[in-house]
Formats: C-alpha cells, structure tokens, sequence
C-alpha cells in the first residue's frame, strides 16, 4: 500500500470561517423561537452556555452550523440564530460530514443524545471520529430516552428499571468516553450541565481544535431519569467522586486533594496521596499521541459514578478528514484535469442492448 503524505498544516478549529467585528452577546445567538424542553431540564444550561460562548469565536454566524439528529437534545438548532439541520435519527454526524467537507467556510456543530447518538448512530459517530473530521459534537447524556418517554437507553446503567425494561435492563452500557477514545477522537472532554465554568472552558477548547471534538455532557432530565447525576452534585459527595483534568497538574481530588490517580502497571487507580506519597502521583498531560493513558482515566469511573473524571481526555494533533479530502482533489485536478465527457464515452461502459 502506497501512503501519501499531503503535508497539511495543524491550524484551529475555525480556521478558514470569516469572521465579523459585529458586537456580539448572547442575544444575538438567539433565535425568536420559544423553548420547548420540560422545565428543570439541563438542556437550560447547556443551551445558556452555548449562546454565551459563541461570541467569543467572532464567526459570522451564518457561518455558523448546528445538526441535530433526534430527541430532546435534538431541538437545539431551532433555539440558536444560526443556521441549523433537524434531521434524522442517529444520522447527524453523516450530514454535517458532507457540510464540512464541502464547505471549508462553515463551522459545524453536532448535537446528539445517548440514544440518538450511540444506538441507530453508533456506527456515524465512531467513523466520524476515527476519520477526524472537522466537527464539535456534543453528546447530551441523560441515561434515557427522554423524547419517547423514558425507555432504557445505550448508556442506562445495568439493572434500570424503565417502561422498556420493567424488570430492569440487562445491557451493559455504553462508556461515550471510553468509545470515542477507542475510535481513537483527536479530543474527547466530558462536563456537566451544572458546571458553567468548566463546560465553557470545554467547549472553548473544542472550539479552538480542528478535528473531531467530542465533548459528553452529563445531563440532568426531571420527568423520566431525574437525580441521575445527583451524587456529583451533593456538596458531600461531589469532591470525593469528581476527579477534575486539568493539563499539566498532578491528577488529585477529594477533600484537601486527598486522593490522586496512580500508575498501577498498564491501569490507572485511585489511592490515598498520604499512602503513596505525592511523586507518584500522575500528572495529567492530554496531549499524549497514544489514546491508551486517556482510555486509561475513562475507566476509572463505573456505572455508580464512584470516581468520575471531568475535563479535557485527549487533545492532539492530526490531519482532517475533510483537509486531506480537499487537498486530494486538488492534486488530481492538478496532474490531470477531469473530462467528463471522455469518462462517459470511455472504454470502461457498458453497453445495455434491449
């Protein structure tokens, strides 16, 4: 196999999007549609985010595109004065493959649920990752189906109890992090609904990185899966169970950063600093070309969300899906012009006789 290498450069995640000197707020991300989600539901804080953080990229924003495919989650565009695509279960991240591979002036969000996302879009999501395009998805992840009324989802934990599995769910579920990292994404992050400041800060960086940005939001839905993440929110239990990332910083947590995470052979555990002493303690550094230490971390925390790590995985470098396609274009457009009309009349047709 011949490999060619299109020397393509590493540049930001919006690169090649104009931009505007307009003034913009909040307001201006907003669209004059009301909202129509349940009251309670951490889509509130998730979309107040979003529309805060927009103004800081200056895009113009009818440069600006969010694909949604279908659930609750799934609503956003119609709430964002940018342009947008509802469009069908599971298939978001193949459409805005097509935008942001035809149209390098754009940039492309994805806004998908667990089940949207992760069952009848499983397969879109992980080739969509493992090819690096140049996308942001967000996966909202409640634990259920909240659009049609509360089955058991791909990441509801095992033994839930929902109208689809009244005697509780025997699947072992999904790990978003966990997956995107063995698709080998160039940035995976994981936030919550509740924490303003670190899912900015997340969703600043995935802004600023060009490639695959995933980003899994913990999301909280009051009808049908209220209190799932309620452990990571209690003020007692939060600092024992919320491990945060930050790069380039001894991973510790707990009250007084009394635990921290430790290399235990090929796996990452948690212990006590005081029993372990601080130099063994890993520092966090998200930019290591193998997946395999981030994997690592993703595997810390269980379906009891005992140790839960949030922030930034995994940010590297690698060339684009959809650099790398434009570019092949217009190599072979440069060696040899096309002629559609010789490859019509080719030898290599067939000749149908009636």
């Amino acid at each position: 196999m011949t490999t060619v290498d299109l020397g393509l450069p590493s540049i930001g995640g919006t690169a090649g999007v104009p931009t505007t000197d307009e003034k913009q707020t909040a307001k201006s991300y907003t669209s004059d549609q009301e909202v129509r989600w349940c009251p309670g539901c951490g889509d509130y804080a998730v979309l107040a985010a979003v529309r805060s953080f927009l103004p800081e990229l200056r895009l113009k924003r009818e440069n600006t595109v969010f694909v949604s495919g279908i659930g609750c989650s799934s609503r956003f565009p119609y709430y964002l004065n940018t342009y947008g695509v509802h469009s069908i279960h599971g298939r978001a991240p193949a459409i805005a493959t097509g935008l942001a591979t035809s149209r390098p002036d754009l940039s492309v969000w994805v806004v998908t649920g667990d089940g949207d996302a992760l069952s009848i879009g499983g397969n879109h999501l992980i080739h969509t990752l493992r090819r690096n395009v140049n996308l942001k998805i967000l996966l909202f992840n409640n634990r259920i189906y909240g659009l049609t009324k509360g089955q058991y989802s791909p990441t509801s934990e095992q033994g839930k109890v929902t109208k689809s599995t009244p005697a509780g769910s025997l699947d072992h579920p999904f790990n978003p992090v966990s997956l995107a990292l063995g698709a080998e994404a160039t940035f995976v992050a994981r936030a919550m609904d509740s924490d303003r400041k670190q899912l900015t800060e997340v969703l600043r960086a995935a802004a600023e990185h060009r490639g695959s940005a995933l980003v899994e939001i913990y999301q909280n839905c009051p009808i049908f899966n209220d209190g799932a993440f309620d452990v990571l929110k209690d003020p007692g239990e939060r600092e024992r169970r919320i491990v945060p990332l930050r790069d380039g910083e001894p991973i510790r947590f707990g009250p007084d950063g009394e635990f921290g995470v430790v290399q235990d052979g090929f796996e990452l555990r948690v212990r006590k600093v005081s029993e372990v002493g601080e130099d063994a303690v890993v520092v966090h550094d998200a930019s290591r070309t193998d997946p395999g230490y981030a994997f690592a971390l993703s595997r810390l925390g269980g379906q009891d969300l005992e140790h839960t790590p949030t922030g930034i995985f995994r940010s590297v470098s690698r060339p684009t899906y959809d650099d790398l396609a434009r570019e092949q274009v217009r190599l072979a457009q440069e060696s040899k012009p096309g002629d559609l009309a010789a490859l019509l009349r080719g030898n290599d047709t067939w000749q149908v006789l009636g």
